[in-house]
């Protein structure tokens, strides 16, 4: 059996590590925990083949434990320390929901996250937003990408004197992308009949499979032992 998530199944798994990184964690049990829900979502990454972005992940959110661990503590003193520490505290507590989302927009298609909600019910003016949300970041991303490029090739890039050139050159076109790029994204919605008064018809057949299953339950048992030992042991 090819393995392939259902949307509903990721977006299952976002609303549990989102509601787990809420809930601070006050004993060593809850941060294994917690980092076993940060692990997961990384292994699955791994199994999509983006071998850069679940490596990328592990590396900062394992730097940030270790530094909280073994070299700060609550005695550290020093501004340094202080936004070190701060730092590797923000790591560690949104860690978990951001590499879930992240893989969630960059594994699923448009189309089958439409047709997910849809499944579910949910009002098209929702369905919408998080759509054109799901497509914005990564566009940017590759807009920005592509100004890199750009300006790489023209020599225009930190030092040499040409730090007030990288400003004006890089951020003004990305400011000015970003606005076309959601005006673009609303546009190819609305074309694609989105919002309208008929109900939309979608080619991706989705269905759930005996991975989404397991990962649903592991979340779900996950997420209950967490709530358990925090407040009721």
């Amino acid at each position: 059996m090819q393995f392939k998530l259902d949307p509903r199944t990721k977006l299952f798994m976002v609303l549990i590590v989102s509601s787990v990184v809420l809930m601070s964690a006050t004993t060593p049990f809850l941060w294994v925990i917690r980092s076993i829900m940060t692990l997961i979502p990384i292994i699955l990454l791994l199994v999509e083949k983006r071998y850069v972005s679940a490596l990328r992940f592990l590396i900062m959110y394992m730097v940030a434990i270790v530094l909280m661990v073994y070299f700060l503590s609550e005695e550290s003193t020093g501004i340094l320390k202080s936004l070190l520490s701060g730092y590797c505290g923000i790591v560690v507590q949104f860690a978990p929901a951001l590499i879930t989302a992240w893989y969630v927009v960059r594994t699923t298609k448009t189309g089958e996250f439409m047709s997910a909600m849809q499944k579910m019910h949910v009002p098209d003016g929702i369905t919408i937003s998080l759509a054109v949300v799901m497509r914005f970041f990564p566009t940017i991303g590759e807009e920005s990408a592509s100004i890199n490029d750009a300006m790489r090739m023209r020599g225009i890039m930190l030092g040499g004197g040409n730090a007030i050139k990288m400003i004006e050159y890089r951020m003004i076109p990305l400011l000015f992308s970003i606005v076309n790029i959601g005006d673009e994204l609303s546009a190819a919605a609305v074309t694609r009949g989105l919002g309208g008064n008929v109900k939309r018809s979608s080619v991706v057949e989705l269905k759930l499979n005996a991975y989404d299953y397991l990962l649903m339950a592991m979340f779900a048992v996950v997420f209950v032992i967490f709530v358990v030992f925090k407040y009721f042991v």
